[in-house]
């Protein structure tokens, strides 16, 4: 069996006695070496690249909630805030590049160390980064679907047009998680939103906005690669939302180890064999990079086969 790597103690670690945190280091990094690992991302892993998260570091709300699934179809005027904030807010998801911690994940999947990346971001980076096996849990803002006819749309698209319904609108904003901006909120009353240019229908980002479901054929997906897998790794998230917290139960309840790497407390804290509570790109590319010193690429070398783009993992499993 391969000796685990240790990362080197962070001075602010916190009170946890040191001997205990290299030992927690270890055991994340034997667990990435079995291979064939599911991994489950959360904001915190997208931070680094510009994109903010809800919640601190006890997993309490910095902002007011976002936007909930039922205002969303009720409201015209939620649309148009929506769709105002998303304005000024897609550009940042847009423009964003992967970070260290997104690269390294696509090299530990190109050494089959990572089978599945299950993400509850939106912001697509694990693609951007080149990996090829990844679950959207929450949809990706990048695409936009009609609710009455079911017609998709890039967002890059639905940019243009809302740029041409509202010409000159211009604003100072500030960014906020999930595409979302902090923009004057008199500038929505006037705000045009277009319909779905085939059918008129609400056009919506495919995304689960908050009090919606995710769909149960995306669920069932993680599930059953988790009980393919040796164990699960969460990264970057809280997990106080349910829709990421009950993969954690789940495995859990199959008798597989569930390790974290998580800035600050977790709902599933009282779950995890092992956690590491620094930066998750940092800490993933020093891994990578203890890999490629040591020259060991476990279990394998070999790239998997490039798969169809029609065949690859999304939102919709």
């Amino acid at each position: 069996m391969r000796a685990a790597r240790y990362m080197p103690v962070p001075p602010d670690a916190g009170d946890m006695p040191g001997a205990e945190l290299r030992a927690d280091e270890g055991k994340v990094s034997a667990l990435l070496d079995r291979g064939k690992l599911v991994v489950l991302t959360g904001a915190g892993l997208s931070t680094a690249c510009g994109i903010p998260d809800y919640r601190d570091r006890e997993g309490r709300w910095k902002r007011v909630q976002p936007i909930d699934h039922q205002d969303f179809l009720r409201s015209a005027a939620t649309r148009r805030r929506y769709w105002l904030r998303s304005f000024f807010g897609w550009p940042v998801v847009a423009r964003a590049v992967p970070g260290i911690g997104h690269r390294a994940l696509a090299h530990f999947e190109s050494l089959d160390r990572v089978a599945l990346v299950v993400t509850q971001n939106v912001d697509g980076l694990h693609q951007k980064a080149g990996s090829r096996g990844v679950l959207e849990l929450h949809g990706t803002l990048g695409q936009v679907v009609c609710l009455a006819c079911g017609g998709r749309q890039s967002r890059a698209t639905v940019q243009e047009w809302l740029g041409a319904a509202n010409p000159g609108l211009a604003a100072t904003p500030i960014a906020a998680p999930d595409g979302d901006a902090e923009v004057a909120e008199a500038l929505a009353e006037g705000f045009r939103v277009p319909d779905c240019p085939a059918c008129g229908g609400l056009l919506k980002p495919d995304v689960v906005f908050f009090g919606d479901s995710v769909p149960r054929t995306r669920v069932d997906a993680v599930m059953a690669a988790i009980d393919a897998a040796p164990g699960l790794l969460v990264i970057g998230s809280s997990l106080m939302v349910y829709s990421g917290f009950r993969f954690v139960e789940h495995a859990h309840r199959r008798g597989k180890p569930v390790m974290a790497i998580n800035q600050g407390r977790t709902r599933a804290d009282h779950l995890l064999e092992a956690k590491v509570e620094q930066d998750c790109g940092e800490f993933l590319d020093a891994l990578r990079q203890s890999a490629a010193q040591e020259g060991r690429a476990a279990p394998s070398r070999r790239r998997p086969k490039e798969v169809p783009v029609g065949r690859r993992l999304s939102g919709e499993a």
